[in-house]
């Protein structure tokens, strides 16, 4: 599947213009006037592409438009492509999370290049995320006994402390941490360890984090 490129530009001539080069490129192609056509019609996380993005279009301006996706939490990449800019705006849009920044008028490979660095990025977000979830769907599946082991286990208590902690014996905190081995499909503390830092269930100082 081809990445889907989203063009939000005033310029109708551009636009076409840029929608033909990028056609011919391979890619898939939307073309938004202005910022709310965009926001109504808004592209779906899932599909592998970016955003190239003026930064003066009547109504919401480029930068308003980034903050606005940002707040929607989109992961979609912008590149912002203008024929105004300055040291500023550029900082101000890299800052909040710009894929690029370029300048009109600019030659084909140059933007090719960034239009592919972005979907790059835009496809790792994606798989992170995805990993992520699946994370989250197992550690879901932890009855509230387990989680409780869980919590313990990636903070670094032995067995022996846990039992202590919960009040039941060693024997049966070894038959939940092997359950919570087996549901999160890892066979070391270390992976364990792992998957509760990228989840943000176990703070650095070793506490658990609600």
């Amino acid at each position: 599947m081809h990445a889907y490129v989203h063009i939000v530009d005033d310029d109708p001539s551009f636009r076409k213009a840029l929608e033909r080069r990028l056609k011919l490129a391979g890619y898939r192609v939307g073309t938004y006037a202005s910022a709310r056509e965009l926001l109504d019609q808004l592209p779906d996380d899932e599909e592998a592409g970016c955003i190239l993005l003026d930064v003066r279009i009547p109504g919401m301006s480029g930068p308003e438009l980034q903050r606005r996706l940002n707040e929607l939490e989109s992961t979609i990449p912008i590149v912002f492509l203008t024929g105004h800019a300055d040291t500023a705006t550029t900082v101000q849009a890299i800052k909040a999370g710009a894929e690029d920044f370029l300048t009109k008028p600019i030659a084909s490979e140059q933007l090719i290049e960034a239009i592919n660095r972005a979907v790059a990025r835009h496809e790792l977000v994606r798989g992170q995320r995805t990993r992520l979830d699946s994370l989250r769907a197992l550690l879901a599946k932890l009855t509230p006994r387990e989680r409780q082991v869980f919590d313990l286990i990636v903070c670094g208590r032995i067995n022996k402390q846990i039992a202590h902690e919960l009040g039941t014996t060693e024997r049966t905190i070894k038959a939940h941490r092997h359950q919570v081995m087996e549901k999160m499909q890892v066979q070391s503390l270390a992976e364990l360890v792992s998957i509760a830092e990228r989840l943000g269930t176990r703070a650095s100082g070793g506490e658990v984090k609600a």
